[in-house]
């Protein structure tokens, strides 16, 4: 064959190892079960592979396996990359294709098996294989020795060891390396269940019980008869634990300084005292390759029969048992062998490994009558089915460890044992002679009806070994070669089992299960979701969850998004700034006494979150701060001496800072010395006057790099009459930098670019946009085939195309609604070794699976375009906000100002943002984002969503007055001009809340000049009466609502609309209190007048005049006349008394419970559930009945003057006789009316 032009070589160029000859092998029959091998005559290092097609034929190999042995069983595949398992072949007859080896393989047989072909010929192959010799010392052990090594004394280092070492074995368990010290001290290497652990154990827990043991796993599956490498090296506290590829750093602090350990190292096991040979462990059983100690080869010092080796029975060779495992491939694989017939006894037994909870192990007809015997996996357990009956042995099963079942029948006696243990046997009887003609292994098969065989049950996914029938082991290497028996799908002497959790794709602490075909994560409290615990649940900050309309409360917080920093419980106070709050241990003002330099007053701060996670806050927030108040008697802050500070703090770098509250870092003073108000002007602190009398230097510390504060000293309180005292307020952050973060991209060729995007296994892309354009590139990384992009395709379509090398991958998420609406819209996009999805808004999710054993590492080499592609080609037009890649922010705004066709910032986010600015407020934009404006409505807060009540006592009124006409309308900008368009109404919007057990009470009142008025009155009954007088020749229209008494001491909501004749009314429990001095009224609201209002009421509306806010805010400058006793409350919002839910308070102290601290938590990341200051409160209005009734009204003409008095709550004792006197109920779940008239 035509060599490729320059060979592979381990160390200069070698010629190639094996070559096929000129016609190149073609076998008579092409099938699955047709492979090559190869026999290099001894171990060999191979680095590549080349293939060709037969000579001058059609016949050529499209896809192949490729498997390696030591002895020409037990094989192994290949695998490139983690998952990879077939090379691509030939294209045709003559073209070589070669592979370099991503690592090389060390073997003496080499087996070559085709899965696919050309369809238009045979198999066909010419084959060269590149490598050079593998020189090794190998040691065999038999379980019963060790070999131990006596370090030279005057060469040991104890700053470094390093120790590496190949072996292999069929144990699960036994001993490989173990030195041992003085008082118990020492460090194992131990195989366990298949895996390695090392043990690092410090003897005296007296001395050091804090970090007794250090305990490191590694690896899995390790008991499979093929080498695997080692390599322990130990700097000073740096410690690297390697497992084939797989290494775990640590970094121990420490212990190893304690660490006393014997000048000697035993391989294979644990020696006793007196170096008998007695052990104590179980003692490792296999073979040993290249034991290096610092540079010493071990073997070759021990084949030579140097002094310093200690030598059990061992044998300088390798002993490869005669096992040959089977894999069962896929559920329709089985395995039929020929049993014993018209024997009176039967005895079937082998091995089993899978991670499979379910499958068919064994499958056979025992007697002509019955219907079959059935020996299965039931969530892992091992079950048996005779005659219907099901009965259940050994759990955990499908662990991944080889576990032996064996069954035997004798003399009418059936008996099952799983893993030797008499516990777990069964025990049945049975009739008849037994006749038992063919076993099934792993599963049935598909062709023809074979009633001894139950297809009900899956195949079994797994390896098997040691199968023996009548006592007989069954050859499998003999079936192989079609001597007996019967199978399909089976890959016989190798067992191809893998580990789909090493390496665990989980993050962030989710468990990893798998089964056979692939692996699963288990996300519960960690926080995060997704296939792979990739992505948070909880929002980035506070800011994030006000704008999904959430309202003061704890939150759970991810700063770092889908980082490494968990989430933890923070206070969001949403006020027109949000705040972020987090607290420490010790919030109380604290005395310090009688400190002094050799014994000074420490004391520490411990925050409810790590300071990783505050760090990541602090870096996202505008502006973070920290008061801090210091109170002093002959005390002093600043006075040095010998030039050190009397006291100082300690902030989040552990840098020490002697500025106080208020100041800056460059300057050491407190807030009087940058003001010059210090009592003593000598002196840049007020405590540094040292009186012997109170004083204090408070202030907030404001530079971010030195927050939070963890630790204050303070040494100057030991002198007579000298005391301090000290209070440290909460960490405050204000705002997030990255959410209002955008650019605005102008012209279609314009693009930002930033540095490549790392996100090899898990990649997550969050942002929101905005465009009027119907197509554009978000954004774009390109590797060298791999490729990632983000892109809107049309109006209503956002597409997520990549490339991993399995060729490209979409997702698509249609949406119903069009996104170039100029509205922010938000995307997030993942990907993830399992699967990619995306979603828009609040769409659903779609998502697509990645195929189970494909490339998965995202390789990406070029700059990420944002906004644009590396061809200009359909480039975006509009803004991008937030975006951020695996959680980490990225500045647009930075690069934008330096970039030309890109603005930094993008206006306009009412639009989207709008609906947040409830009952009348307007959204108003601003610079980085926006802020409602409540001028015009009832109520108050960032929404305008704050009731705004008051409590009335008896002989309180409030009064508004419209001002006259003609001086509006020379200012006729004022927003009450509209008022006098026509000197008419024709419609009224009143709305108002009240709660009150006083009857008869009038609420409202409004009259005008022409004597024509309206009232709203609670009558002797309790009903609610409106009454319209709209002609003054006339008695007044009265509509009455008397379903059940509206004085009953719950809030109840009115709401008032006229449109000319047509008048709706609509009530939700709810109250408002007025006086009027007029007697141009009628006698029941006259009647009502006398008794006056005494109760709450809240967010009163008339059109758009906030006559209750405008007295309890604007008293000064509106025009409102206040009578009584008058004073805001919060008598208007939902209390305790009307709905049954509980308050639940938050301790800061230790936060060492579960991440999902506080279940309303859950709740609070949806947008329409809010968490009002811990106290949730629930309200369910149910829409009992409508009654329709069209009433004329006259038509009315003149101008309104309105006398509205508000109800108000006095801070002492006035809510608490409002609730004496009123008994009050449940009312969350009253009923709601509405009313047409």
């Amino acid at each position: 064959p035509s060599a490729p032009s320059s060979p592979a070589s381990c160390h200069s160029a070698h010629s190639p190892a094996a070559a096929t000859g000129a016609g190149g092998w073609s076998p008579l029959v092409s099938n699955k079960y047709q492979w090559l091998q190869i026999d290099l005559g001894e171990r060999t290092e191979i680095t590549a592979v080349a293939t060709q097609g037969g000579y001058g034929s059609s016949d050529w190999v499209t896809s192949y396996l490729l498997m390696f042995s030591d002895s020409g069983q037990n094989w192994k595949q290949y695998r490139q990359e983690e998952s990879i398992w077939a090379f691509s072949g030939n294209t045709n007859a003559d073209s070589v294709v070669y592979y370099k080896l991503q690592h090389s393989i060390k073997a003496r047989f080499l087996r070559f098996v085709p899965l696919d072909w050309n369809p238009n010929g045979r198999i066909g192959m010419r084959i060269e294989v590149y490598g050079c010799t593998y020189r090794s010392e190998v040691v065999g052990f038999d379980g019963k020795s060790c070999l131990i090594y006596t370090l030279n004394k005057k060469l040991s280092n104890a700053l470094k060891d390093v120790i590496s070492l190949k072996f292999k074995t069929m144990q699960s368990d036994g001993i490989l390396l173990h030195r041992e010290g003085q008082n118990g001290d020492h460090i194992t290497m131990e195989l366990t269940k298949g895996k390695l652990s090392l043990l690092i154990n410090l003897g005296d827990t007296k001395t050091h019980p804090s970090n007794a043991q250090i305990n490191i796993t590694l690896g899995s599956l390790l008991d499979d008869q093929h080498w695997h490498s080692v390599l322990i090296e130990h700097f000073n506290n740096q410690v690297n634990f390697t497992v084939d590829k797989h290494t775990h750093h640590f970094h121990a602090k420490g212990e190893f300084s304690y660490l006393d350990l014997d000048y000697e190292l035993s391989f294979g096991g644990i020696p006793m005292p007196g170096k008998s040979g007695t052990l104590s462990r179980r003692n490792f059983h296999g073979c040993f390759e290249n034991i290096y100690y610092n540079g010493v080869n071990i073997i070759d010092l021990a084949r030579r029969h140097k002094s310093q080796i200690y030598i059990g029975n061992m044998s300088f060779s390798c002993l490869e048992p005669q096992v040959v495992p089977v894999t069962f491939l896929s559920s329709s694989s089985f395995l039929a062998l020929r049993g014993t017939s018209g024997q009176d006894e039967i005895f079937v037994s082998f091995q089993f490994r899978t991670w499979n909870k379910e499958g068919l192990l064994l499958s056979s007809k025992l007697h002509q009558s019955s219907g079959g015997f059935l020996l299965y996996l039931s969530d892992g357990r091992v079950k048996i089915n005779l005659h219907k009956t099901g009965r259940v042995l050994s759990a955990g099963l499908n662990n991944g460890q080889w576990h032996s079942v064996s069954l035997s029948v004798k003399r009418n006696r059936i008996t099952v044992r799983v893993d030797n243990d008499v516990t777990s046997s069964a025990h049945a009887f049975i009739p008849l002679q037994i006749y038992s003609d063919v076993f099934y292994f792993g599963g049935c098969p598909s062709s023809g009806n074979i009633s001894e065989c139950n297809t009900s049950f899956g195949g079994f996914q797994g390896c098997m070994r040691h199968i023996s029938i009548g006592n007989k082991a069954v050859d499998m290497i003999s079936i192989q070669q079609n001597g007996f028996g019967n199978f399909s799908d089976l890959q016989i002497d190798l067992c191809g089992i893998t580990d789909r959790c090493l390496p665990n794709y989980c993050e962030h602490g989710g468990e990893c299960s798998q089964s056979w075909n692939s692996f699963h994560c288990n996300c519960a409290n960690t926080g995060y979701q997704g296939a792979t615990c990739h992505y948070p649940i909880y929002e980035q900050s506070c800011e994030a969850y006000k704008h999904r309309g959430n309202t003061s409360g704890f939150y759970n917080i991810d700063s770092d998004g889908s980082g490494p920093l968990g989430p933890f419980l923070v206070y969001c106070n949403m006020t027109d700034a949000t705040w972020t709050i987090i607290q420490h241990n010790r919030t109380n003002l604290t005395r310090a006494k009688s400190a002094n330099r050799e014994n000074p007053h420490t004391v520490f701060f411990k925050y409810s979150a790590s300071l990783d996670q505050l760090q990541a806050t602090i870096n996202l927030a505008d502006h973070c701060e920290q008061e801090l108040a210091y109170y002093c008697k002959k005390s002093r802050l600043l006075d040095k001496l010998d030039g050190i500070p009397l006291s100082w703090w300690i902030g989040r770098t552990n840098e020490t800072h002697t500025y106080w509250g208020g100041s800056l870092p460059a300057v050491q003073k407190c807030t009087c010395g940058l003001e010059g108000s210090c009592i003593d002007s000598q002196h840049y602190c007020n405590c540094d006057a040292d009186r012997d009398e109170w004083t204090n230097d408070t202030g907030f510390l404001s530079y971010k790099d030195h927050l939070p504060v963890t630790e204050i000293v303070i040494t100057d309180t030991d002198r007579p009459n000298s005391e301090a005292a000290y209070k440290l307020g909460p960490l405050l952050c204000r705002g997030d930098r990255t959410f209002w973060n955008s650019a605005s991209f102008n012209t279609e060729t314009s693009y930002l670019h930033f540095p490549t995007f790392h996100g090899e296994f898990s990649a997550d892309v969050s942002f929101f946009f905005k465009t009027t354009a119907s197509s554009g590139v978000f954004l774009e990384n390109l590797g060298i085939q791999d490729f990632i992009r983000i892109e809107l395709q049309s109006p209503s379509e956002v597409a997520f195309s990549f490339d991993v090398g399995n060729g490209p991958s979409e997702v698509i998420v249609q949406s119903p609604n069009s996104l170039n609406d100029n509205q922010w819209h938000y995307v997030k996009a993942e990907r993830n070794v399992k699967e990619a999805s995306l979603q828009i808004d609040q769409l659903p999710q779609r998502s697509h699976s990645a195929p189970p054993d494909g490339h998965i590492r995202l390789q990406l080499n070029s700059q990420l375009f944002v906004g644009g592609t590396a061809s200009r080609q359909k480039g975006f037009l509009g803004c991008i906000r937030s975006l951020r890649l695996n959680g980490m922010a990225l500045d647009l705004e930075e690069r934008a100002k330096i970039t030309p066709g890109v603005e930094p910032g993008c206006p306009g986010h009412c639009s989207s943002y709008g609906n947040l600015c409830h009952n009348g407020g307007k959204c108003r934009e601003k610079y980085s984002g926006f802020s409602c404006d409540c001028t015009f409505s009832a109520y108050a807060g960032p929404f305008c969503k704050k009731e705004i009540s008051a409590y009335f006592w008896t002989g309180t009124s409030v009064t508004y007055n419209f001002q006259e006409y003609y001086t509006l309308a020379k200012n006729s900008s004022s927003h009450a001009s509209s008022f006098y368009a026509d000197m008419t109404l024709a419609r009224e919007a009143i709305t108002f809340a009240f709660r009150t057990t006083r009857t008869p009470s009038l609420l409202l009142h409004v009259s005008s000049f022409y004597k024509e008025y309206l009232s709203v009155i609670l009558t002797r009954n309790g009903s609610l009466q409106i009454r319209y007088k709209l002609d003054s020749h006339q008695d007044p229209d009265v509509f009455s609502i008397s379903s059940k008494s509206m004085a009953d001491g719950q809030l109840q909501h009115v709401k008032i609309n006229r449109e000319e004749e047509m008048l709706f009314v609509e009530v939700i429990l709810l109250v408002v209190g007025e006086k009027v001095e007029n007697s141009d009224v009628d006698e029941e609201t006259m009647k009502a007048n006398s008794q006056g209002f005494v109760g709450c009421l809240s967010s009163v509306q008339f059109n758009h005049i906030a006559p209750l806010k405008a007295a309890l805010h604007h008293s000064s400058s509106a025009p409102v006349i206040v009578k009584g006793r008058f004073t805001e409350s919060n008598c208007g919002t939902l209390t305790a008394a009307d709905s049954t839910s509980s308050e639940t308070t938050h301790s800061f102290a230790d936060h060492s419970g579960p991440i999902d601290e506080g279940k309303p938590l859950a709740n609070a990341i949806r947008s329409d559930s809010a968490i009002i200051g811990g106290v949730i409160a629930v309200v369910i209005f149910i829409l009992l009945c409508i009654t329709a009734i069209a009433i004329r009204i006259y038509k009315k003409k003149g101008i309104y003057s309105k006398n509205e008095a508000k109800g108000s709550e006095n801070e002492d004792s006035a809510e608490s006789a409002l609730k004496s006197e009123l008994s009050m109920q449940n009312t969350a779940n009253e009923n709601q009316k509405e009313y047409f008239f």
